[in-house]
């Protein structure tokens, strides 16, 4: 059974062949059948399922690496040896014949165009000067917080700060990072280019503990690092000559784009984004020594709260995975250093007074 490997770790790529016994899943190199990793059965979990997504992977709890097996002979093969791993061969919606007959060059021509945009971006995004970056975020901030409060407790806006920048160098990155807390609501925390990170205190205040802001305050710094905000309007320019070209030369993206909400609905993170996010997230936790149970123990917060699952209901349209992938993908032991000190975390829960 062929599949293949990402580590996690690093950006290379194995081709890898899959045995499965009654415990464990072995994965060896298809060059030379050296073991790459075992992995246990009861842990294997699918980031996604077949309804939705082409291919879901397949990952291993609390690990970021992942497999992906292309042929879907062989990913039902897998589910008939290991049926809690059905998501991965669920019947994909169907489409009528002569519906899909006839929108075939059309998707055709999309997919290609979407590919340019989605790989392009890639190589795109670092042409862009960070000062440009950082102009585009500056403008966004203004229009977003025009009639809203900011947070001005010195205290606790330095610790939320420290620790923002204290993860961004943990991931290699040179810039500076400005978090900016917003009295009021919702439960939300959102990234801008040019490294701003835009706090509600709503969040802060509803936090059980310390460990979850920290956790929300890496996942977006995950973002930073992968440069998701900027990659999201490069994304929405390409986007919009799309539409563009399907709609007769309309499109009112970039007219409304001026506008504080309408370059955030640009800079929406799609799953990938999401789930790369969540998982440096936790990576840079861990590598600091720091609590990293914060991020799932916080999606499990918002699920008590909302048990219907919005992400999950809204299927291949939601713009995030279901909370309770995320949940698993992101679970870790109680244990590391707390992220902020007994005082810094006071300072924070009373930023806005």
């Amino acid at each position: 059974m062929a599949a293949r490997y990402y580590d996690g770790v690093t950006a290379d790529v194995q081709e890898v062949t899959l045995k499965v016994t009654s415990h464990e899943l072995l994965i060896n190199r298809s060059e030379d059948s050296g073991v790459v990793a075992r992995w246990p059965v009861a842990d294997l979990v699918v980031l996604g399922d077949s309804h939705h997504e082409a291919v879901p992977p397949l990952a291993l709890r609390g690990s970021e690496a992942r497999l992906v097996v292309e042929d879907p002979a062989w990913r039902a093969q897998l589910v008939s040896l290991v049926p809690a791993l059905k998501p991965l061969a669920l019947e994909p919606v169907k489409v009528p014949p002569r519906l899909g007959a006839y929108s075939l060059a059309i998707v055709a021509l999309v997919g290609l165009f979407w590919s340019a945009v989605e790989y392009g971006t890639e190589y795109a995004v670092p042409l862009l000067p960070y000062t440009l970056q950082a102009k585009l975020g500056e403008t966004v901030l203004d229009e977003l917080l025009t009639d809203k409060e900011t947070c001005q407790g010195r205290t606790g806006l330095a610790a939320i700060n420290r620790l923002a920048n204290d993860l961004a160098r943990e991931a290699g990155y040179r810039h500076e990072v400005t978090v900016h807390i917003v009295e009021g609501g919702p439960v939300n925390a959102f990234t801008l280019p040019g490294s701003i990170l835009v706090f509600y205190s709503d969040l802060i205040d509803q936090a059980k503990d310390s460990s979850q802001v920290a956790g929300v305050l890496a996942h977006e710094i995950g973002h930073v690092v992968h440069d998701h905000p900027i990659k999201g309007v490069v994304r929405a320019y390409g986007i919009d000559l799309l539409f563009k070209v399907l709609t007769g030369g309309y499109s009112d993206i970039l007219s409304t784009f001026g506008t504080g909400g309408g370059a955030l609905l640009a800079m929406r993170n799609g799953r990938a984004f999401e789930r790369e996010a969540d998982a440096t997230g936790v990576r840079l936790l861990e590598q600091r020594g720091l609590r990293a149970d914060g991020v799932s123990s916080f999606f499990e917060q918002l699920l008590e709260k909302e048990p219907s699952d919005a992400a999950s209901a809204a299927g291949i349209w939601s713009s995030h995975p279901p909370t309770r992938e995320r949940i698993e993908a992101t679970k870790r032991p109680a244990t590391g250093r707390p992220a902020f000190s007994p005082a810094e975390w006071q300072a924070l829960r009373n930023v806005c007074k």
